[in-house]
C-alpha cells in the first residue's frame, strides 16, 4: 500500500482551499519564498512547467507571424506620462528607481509593469510607411507590480509573462489581430492545459487602462472562483497619437497606425493547480507536464528488472516522451505517492511477473485505473493513455464549470446566489458602471467577468436597477 505521508501532508481542499493551494505549491516543489516580500523563487519543477507553456505558445506565435524582441526593464517617468489614462491605471502598482550607484537620478525610472510605452517609443522610430506594417512583436520577460496582497503564481510583485504588441495599417486589421490572439489563448487553454473557459469582452469599467476594448478568457477554479487567464486589447490609434507614431499611407497621406496588446503569465500555473489538483496533489496536463511518464520498477533488486526498466525508458525517450526512471532505493509505494503529488500524468510499473508476461502496467493519474499493456505496443498505448488523461481532465473541469454556473433573473436571486453558491452568475445588466459597483459592494466582491460573445437572454431588465437590460454578463469573484 502507498505510503500515506505525502497525502496526509496536504490540507484537504474542502477544509481550507487556500491552505490546500499553498501546501501543493510548496510540497510539489514548484516555488519557494524569497527575502523580498511578494517575490518567489520558481524551482526547477515549476520552471519546467513554464518552459513547456512557453515552448508551445512561442511556436504558435511564430506560426502566426510574430517575432520576439526584448525591451528595457526601466521606463523614464516622462515616457510613462505620455499616455495619461494608462499611467493612471497602473500608478498604484508602480515600483520606482530613484538612485543609481551613489547618486540620485535626475529622473525617476519605473520598473516596467507592462511595456506599451516602450514599444511605442521604438515603433515611432521604425514605422515610416504602410510597407512597414504590420509590426507583429512579442516579448518574453518579467514585470513588476507592487501588489498589496500576494499569493504564489496568482499575484506576485514580480512575475513572468509574454506580452504581444502589434501595429497595423487599419482598424479592421488590428481588431482582427485582437480576436485572433484571444482565440489563440482559448485554444491553448483547451488543447494544452485541458481547461475550459468563458471568453468575452470586459466592461468599460474593467477594461485595460488606455484600451478601447479588452477581451478576456475566464477559467473557473475548483472552488468556483474566477481567474483572469489572459487578455487581448484593442488600442485603436490612441497610443500612436500620444507618441507621434505616423506612417505614409497608400494614398500618400500621413496616418496613425492601430495597435493591439495581449498577454498571459505564470498565473496559468496557479490555474492548472486550482482547476485540476486534488487532495493527493497536482494533476498536470500531459502537454505541459515536465514528466509525462514515470517508470517505477517493482522488486527492482530481482534479476532483469532494472535492465528492462532502462530499456523501456530508452524506448519512450527516443520517441519524444518526457520520461523519468526512478530506480532509487525508496519503496514503490513511496514513489507512487511522490509522483501523484507531482502530478505526473502516467505511471508505468514493471516487475518480474510483468516481464514474464511481456507486459507492463500503466496507471493514469486522473482515476488510478490500471491498464495491462503488452510491451510490443507500449508507445501506442502510452500516447493513447496520455490523450485519455487530457480528455478526462478537460471533462472534469467542464463539469465543474457547468455545475457552478447559475442564472439570476432578478436582484434578490443575484444576492442569494452570491451569498450561498460559489461560481459564475449569468445575469442581465443595463450597461451602467454604477450598477457594477453596487453589486460588488452588496456582495463583498462579486464583479463582472465578461460579456460573452454568445449572449443569452435570461431576463428583460438589469439585475441591479430594474432598467431595460443591454447585455448578459458573467459575474463572479476573482483571484
Amino acid at each position: 500500500m502507498a505510503d500515506k505521508r505525502f497525502v496526509e501532508a496536504i490540507t484537504p481542499m474542502d477544509e481550507d482551499f487556500t491552505r490546500w493551494y499553498t501546501d501543493i505549491v510548496k510540497k510539489a516543489e514548484l516555488m519557494d519564498y524569497s527575502s523580498v516580500k511578494g517575490c518567489m523563487v520558481i524551482e526547477p519543477y515549476g520552471y519546467a512547467i513554464w518552459e513547456n507553456i512557453q515552448k508551445i505558445l512561442d511556436k504558435r506565435f511564430k506560426e502566426l507571424g510574430h517575432e520576439n524582441v526584448y525591451m528595457p526593464m526601466f521606463i523614464p517617468e516622462s515616457l510613462l506620462n505620455k499616455e495619461k489614462e494608462h499611467v493612471k491605471g497602473f500608478a498604484p502598482e508602480v515600483a520606482w528607481v530613484t538612485q543609481g550607484g551613489g547618486e540620485k537620478l535626475e529622473e525617476r525610472l519605473c520598473v516596467r509593469p507592462t511595456s506599451e510605452v516602450l514599444f511605442c517609443e521604438h515603433y515611432q522610430k521604425v514605422i515610416h510607411s504602410w510597407r512597414d506594417l504590420p509590426k507583429l512583436y512579442n516579448q518574453w520577460c518579467s514585470v513588476v507590480r507592487w501588489e498589496k496582497t500576494t499569493r504564489p503564481f496568482l499575484r506576485s510583485s514580480e512575475f513572468l509573462w509574454q506580452e504581444g504588441h502589434t501595429m497595423h495599417e487599419t482598424p479592421e486589421e488590428a481588431k482582427e489581430e485582437t480576436m485572433r490572439m484571444l482565440h489563440c489563448y482559448e485554444e491553448f487553454y483547451r488543447d494544452s492545459l485541458a481547461i475550459p473557459a468563458v471568453t468575452g469582452q470586459k466592461t468599460e469599467k474593467e477594461k485595460f487602462a488606455g484600451a478601447e476594448a479588452t477581451y478576456t478568457i475566464e477559467p473557473m477554479m475548483h472552488n468556483g472562483v474566477a481567474l483572469q487567464g489572459g487578455t487581448s486589447h484593442y488600442f485603436g490609434d490612441g497610443f500612436a497619437k500620444s507618441f507621434g507614431i505616423t506612417f505614409t499611407g497608400r494614398d500618400n497621406t500621413l496616418q496613425h497606425p492601430y495597435q493591439t496588446s495581449w498577454g498571459v503569465s505564470t498565473r496559468m500555473i496557479g490555474a492548472i493547480i486550482m482547476v485540476h489538483g486534488d487532495d493527493s496533489g497536482l494533476k498536470l496536463p500531459p502537454a505541459i507536464a515536465p514528466i509525462q511518464v514515470v517508470i517505477v520498477p517493482v522488486a527492482q533488486h530481482k534479476p532483469g528488472v532494472l535492465e528492462k526498466a532502462n530499456a523501456l525508458f530508452e524506448e519512450l525517450k527516443k520517441a519524444g516522451i518526457r520520461v523519468k526512471l526512478d530506480d532509487s532505493e525508496q519503496s514503490p509505494g513511496w514513489k507512487f505517492a511522490q509522483y501523484e503529488m507531482k502530478g505526473v500524468p502516467l505511471r508505468l510499473e514493471i516487475g518480474p511477473k510483468d516481464i514474464e508476461k511481456e507486459q507492463c502496467v500503466l496507471v493514469r493519474r486522473t482515476d488510478r485505473e490500471k491498464i495491462f499493456t503488452p510491451l510490443g505496443s507500449l508507445l501506442e498505448a502510452v500516447n493513447e493513455q496520455l490523450q485519455k488523461v487530457h480528455d478526462q481532465m478537460y471533462e472534469q473541469a467542464l463539469e465543474n464549470l457547468n455545475a457552478k454556473t447559475f442564472v439570476a433573473h432578478n436582484h434578490e436571486e443575484f444576492l442569494e446566489i452570491a451569498k450561498n453558491k460559489p461560481g459564475f452568475i449569468k445575469a442581465m445588466w443595463c450597461g451602467d458602471a454604477a450598477c457594477e459597483e453596487k453589486l460588488k459592494d452588496e456582495t463583498g466582491g462579486v464583479k463582472s467577468r465578461c460579456i460573452p460573445f454568445e449572449e443569452e437572454h435570461v431576463a428583460d431588465t438589469c439585475v441591479c436597477c430594474g432598467k431595460p437590460a443591454t447585455h448578459m454578463v458573467y459575474w463572479g469573484r476573482q483571484y
